[in-house]
């Protein structure tokens, strides 16, 4: 699954404070559906945990639900029942063989339900072609991060499209 060719599609964001980068995860919430995978990369404490808690926070407010979103770093995956769809939150920093990815479920999750993947590097070959990556990184202050989100697969250029015209700004 995996390929070493650069992305086609890609966007490159300024996130000047936790804040921007929940604006981010928010806006992108809606545009998710079935078969949707998100790979979050950055180093420890670049804001992946903030932002799938941001995604899926704003999923089951658009439901009329509050729960409390815990990082699912003990428990490896937090599964959450939308509207007629599954949203898994994986954190796989505590992997270390792409084997144990197999019995977690993933592969079939990547294929009926929405993913939120943090530590995608412990996928291996399992990483999906399909999938939109995020990758966070330190900004210029303690505060500010820059993500580059890409993707290969042409179901994401109209979101990337949307990405670089800043409309997400916008959105609440």
């Amino acid at each position: 699954m995996n390929d070493t060719a650069p992305p086609p599609f890609s966007a490159r964001l300024d996130l000047p404070t936790p804040d921007a980068t929940a604006a981010l995860a928010r806006w992108l919430a809606p545009r998710l559906a079935a078969g949707d995978v998100i790979l979050l990369d950055g180093p420890i404490g670049a804001g992946k945990s903030h932002f799938c808690r941001s995604l899926i926070q704003a999923r089951l407010k658009a439901l009329g639900r509050m729960e409390d979103v815990p990082s699912p770093t003990y428990t490896l995956v937090q599964v959450y029942e939308l509207d007629g769809v599954e949203l898994w939150h994986a954190d796989l920093y505590r992997l270390t063989a792409a084997e144990d990815v197999a019995e977690l479920g993933l592969d079939e999750a990547f294929e009926r339900a929405i993913c939120l993947v943090e530590w995608p590097d412990r996928l291996g070959d399992m990483t999906p072609d399909t999938a939109l990556r995020v990758d966070i990184a330190p900004g210029a202050d303690a505060m500010a991060r820059s993500a580059r989100i890409s993707a290969r697969d042409p179901r994401w250029r109209p979101v990337l499209d949307s990405l670089a015209s800043a409309e997400w700004h916008r959105h609440d």
